[in-house]
């Protein structure tokens, strides 16, 4: 069984994919987010970090309207066009997870016009 999941607090998807999506009953895979403001469904711009907590803010709605929460994430991949950000991304990315930390991939990569985009997979808490 497979159940999309989208919410008009996340961007719409810009592509033939879906936002989220549950499968297998337990498990929410969550596509790769970049910094596309939902309110406007533009790309923020500015400072890294100002795209890194949009793109975090997308998964976090995907998460919740999954019924789910970066708690139940066991698996993050994390892409950055220039790898200069990682320290920056941490610190953006320890607002959102708590120890014991998902398993994390990050690397640098071309990621269109944005500076980050970040991916994850998710297990329903009644699932665990």
């Amino acid at each position: 069984m497979r159940t999309p999941i989208s919410t008009d607090k996340a961007p719409l998807p810009r592509g033939p994919y879906s936002p989220a999506m549950i499968a297998h009953g337990p498990t929410v895979y969550v596509s790769s987010q970049g910094p596309i403001d939902p309110a406007t469904n533009q790309m923020v711009t500015g400072s890294f970090e100002a795209q890194a907590e949009r793109v975090f803010e997308n998964i976090s709605a995907l998460l919740e309207a999954a019924g789910a929460s970066w708690g139940d994430v066991v698996k993050v991949s994390v892409f950055l066009a220039d790898f200069g950000n990682f320290a920056a991304m941490n610190e953006v990315y320890l607002r959102y997870v708590r120890e014991p930390y998902p398993a994390r991939t990050t690397l640098q990569a071309p990621v269109g016009q944005s500076a980050i985009s970040v991916d994850c997979i998710a297990v329903l808490p009644d699932s665990a």
